[in-house]
């Protein structure tokens, strides 16, 4: 409960009007302001009281009225305004960060004419309009933009988020929360993925809309440097979690899947299976790993795997698990090319179930490999 004005506050204030005293008489005031117990009579003496205290030579008589009016409802809009053009940041901050007494029309006017910690302050509201927002991004500095793309609350245009990335889209710091927000438009994500490092690159995939061909070239990526051991520690749990997020995204399609393989991703490709067929993990690798023909068709039939294509997808299982099995020196992007040249001259039906798109992206990586092997 709000400490109420007495009889008391008023005698001191009468007998000794200083600036201590004064900032707390606007404490209580603004407390039982706030409380919303006053009569009507009542709330206008205090608001001519508060127009009377907001232009106090005292600051802290002026900061007491801020940071108790600063969330009130039915706060006047001139007050709101003076306390939040007032000269001390101690006393505008909380009024320009808080009061809904603001408009759009008043806070584009703060970014436009005030200081950077107020910008700042008005990207960290609670709320932020498409129309403030992109007042932000035109007028505001670094750490302005790094508050609002960082605020879940802030909606930000497709139009402010290119000029985001086009500005800042090399800076570590705004990266981070833009790619991290609840959502972005395709555009926006495509564009990030040239700029941000590999684990937000995964984190695109996982969370927002891409084309097709470029959550695939990026799942794929992100497998392939496991595969060729970039990045090995933890590449199971990784596989796993990357599995599911496709899975619940609808992305995890045969094509992906054959691709990964072909790459030499036997963890990513067992993770699948398991989770197209709802068999559980262990489980799983002991039927893909059974030495007859049974235990890898019926796993693969009962994942809706295409039944045309089961030769290929064993062909490629057999090569990576005897490379694994042999643990030769052998270089693994020349053992990787290898596979991927058996897969293609092998198994034609490929390109009658998924296309020419698979086939040219196992042709496109067949080249590379072949580039990089005679680079070295």
């Amino acid at each position: 409960m709000a400490e109420r004005l007495t009889g008391s506050d008023v005698q001191k204030l009468l007998a000794d009007p200083s600036g201590e005293n004064r900032a707390s008489a606007a404490h209580k005031i603004a407390q039982q302001f706030g409380e919303g117990g006053l009569t009507d009579k009542e709330r206008s003496i205090a608001e001519d009281i508060f127009s009377l205290m907001v232009k106090d030579v005292e600051m802290q008589v002026r900061a007491a009225l801020s940071s108790n009016l600063k969330d009130v409802p039915g706060l006047s809009n001139d007050l709101a305004k003076a306390l939040a053009s007032d000269l001390s940041d101690e006393v505008a901050l909380p009024m320009v960060t808080f009061s809904n007494a603001l408009t759009d029309a008043d806070l584009v006017e703060i970014v436009r004419s005030q200081n950077a910690s107020r910008t700042k302050a008005v990207a960290q509201r609670p709320a932020v309009s498409r129309f403030v927002s992109d007042a932000i991004v035109t007028h505001g500095d670094e750490e302005s933009v790094v508050a609002l793309v960082s605020n879940t609350g802030a909606e930000i245009s497709e139009t402010s988020l290119n000029k985001v990335v086009d500005k800042y889209g090399d800076v570590p710091r705004i990266q981070e929360p833009l790619v991290q927000r609840p959502t972005l438009p395709v555009s926006i994500a495509e564009k990030l993925v040239a700029r941000v490092a590999d684990h937000l690159k995964d984190y695109l995939v996982q969370h927002h809309e891409l084309s097709d061909e470029m959550a695939t070239d990026l799942i794929l990526q992100s497998r392939e440097r496991a595969t060729l051991n970039l990045n090995r520690m933890g590449s199971s749990g990784s596989a796993e979690d990357l599995v599911r997020q496709l899975k619940a995204n609808r992305r995890l399609t045969p094509s992906i899947v054959l691709r990964a393989l072909c790459v030499g991703d036997l963890d990513f490709f067992e993770h699948s299976l398991s989770a197209l067929s709802g068999v559980p993990i262990n489980n799983a690798r002991i039927l893909i790993h059974d030495e007859g023909e049974l235990g890898l068709r019926s796993l693969y039939q009962k994942a809706g795997m295409p039944v045309a294509l089961l030769p290929a997808y064993r062909t490629a299982l057999d090569m990576v698990v005897k490379a694994e099995l042999e643990q030769s020196d052998e270089d693994p992007q020349h053992r990787m090319r290898r596979l991927l040249e058996r897969v293609l001259t092998e198994h034609e039906e490929i390109i009658d179930e998924f296309g020419a798109d698979t086939v040219d992206y196992l042709l496109t990586k067949l080249n590379r490999l072949g580039q990089a092997s005679k680079a070295a």
